[in-house]
């Protein structure tokens, strides 16, 4: 066994929420560890939008995934936070009232009093389409979320879906590609009726392609594509020439080893109540879209709130002795102490 890392609170994901639970955990004096199976915090935002706009973080009209990640990681800076990445958490172990023994596929072992999940939905992966021999292109030619715009300046890009991711970055990487082309099997989308809208008037004005059918091969070398041959509603077979390749399939959600954790599941979510966020095992706590209970909204600013009164409970386990006190960052001196603003 590796050296135990002694922490008070595992945080296990560091997507927003996680990330803003160190926070309201820092305020408090309890001291976080991350672990997270991506190799960079952020979670879905920075992973599958980072450039995407998001408009319902309360105060701020606007904000892309990345820029939400910077700045939360910006908000928590003052209580250090040690992060793990690339590492999944394998087992959770009860071994105290509360301890917990939590390891990682990476060998790491942590003691703590709280566990925190807030994995999300747990790991998520793309739908690979059903194109043989994709797998030489992924990552050169064949790309599942958007990471940076610049990559596909200049491109002949082929977007495959219909849903919304399809028909956003149809639209926002138009601005910048040589042509797009998308392709769907059919002339109905389940994207935000605006969005096709925008899409079809590019479409009528000639400054961009709609295709309908399937993609059934793709041509290239050394991972680098050249076309791909499409099947169309009409069995017709035509080829599109693209050097990247976007395909819209979709998410796996793989709750991975949560299952095993000795907690209670409720449809592949985990189950809590809502004064603190607590799970059926006294001393670990899911926030975030992983949790389950009556008027759940999966949104990012619900998980703050869940964040902020896990902290509360959390604070029992970690300090049994020691009354909590509520303060306000506003007009509490000792917090703006720990925050470095005074």
């Amino acid at each position: 066994m590796s050296d135990v890392i002694k922490t008070d609170v595992l945080i296990i994901g560091a997507g927003p929420c996680g990330l803003f639970a160190a926070f309201e955990l820092g305020l408090l004096d309890m001291r976080a560890h991350f672990v997270d199976i991506l190799d960079k915090v952020g979670g879905q935002c920075a992973e599958l939008y980072p450039e995407k706009p998001i408009y319902d973080i309360p105060g701020i009209p606007h904000v892309s995934g990345q820029g939400l990640t910077d700045a939360l990681m910006e908000q928590i800076k003052p209580f250090h936070p040690t992060f793990h990445l690339g590492e999944m958490v394998e087992t959770v172990e009860k071994i105290g009232d509360p301890l917990f023994r939590c390891t990682t596929d990476a060998g790491k072992v942590f003691e703590c009093k709280v566990v925190v999940i807030a994995a999300g939905g747990g790991s998520f992966q793309p739908k690979r389409p059903p194109v043989p021999g994709i797998e030489a292109y992924e990552g050169t030619s064949v790309h599942y979320a958007v990471r940076k715009m610049e990559t596909f300046r200049d491109k002949n890009v082929l977007i495959v879906g219909g849903g919304d991711s399809a028909l956003d970055w149809t639209l926002n990487l138009h601005p910048i590609a040589k042509r797009i082309t998308l392709l769907h099997r059919r002339d109905e989308f389940r994207a935000a009726p605006h969005s096709v809208e925008q899409m079809r008037a590019l479409v009528a004005g000639g400054k961009m392609d709609l295709r309908l059918g399937q993609v059934t091969a793709l041509s290239g070398a050394d991972g680098k594509l050249a076309g791909a041959t499409v099947k169309g509603n009409d069995n017709s077979i035509t080829e599109i020439a693209c050097d990247t390749m976007l395909p819209f399939f979709g998410l796996t959600m793989k709750l991975g080893p949560v299952a095993n954790w000795g907690i209670a599941l409720e449809n592949n979510l985990v189950p809590v109540e809502t004064s603190a966020f607590e799970t059926n095992v006294s001393g670990i706590f899911a926030i975030g879209d992983i949790n389950t209970y009556p008027g759940k909204i999966k949104l990012i600013l619900c998980g703050f709130h869940e964040g902020a009164l896990m902290s509360q409970k959390a604070h029992r386990y970690v300090y049994p002795e020691k009354r909590l006190v509520f303060q306000y960052t506003t007009s509490s001196s000792s917090l703006q102490k720990k925050l470095g603003v005074n």
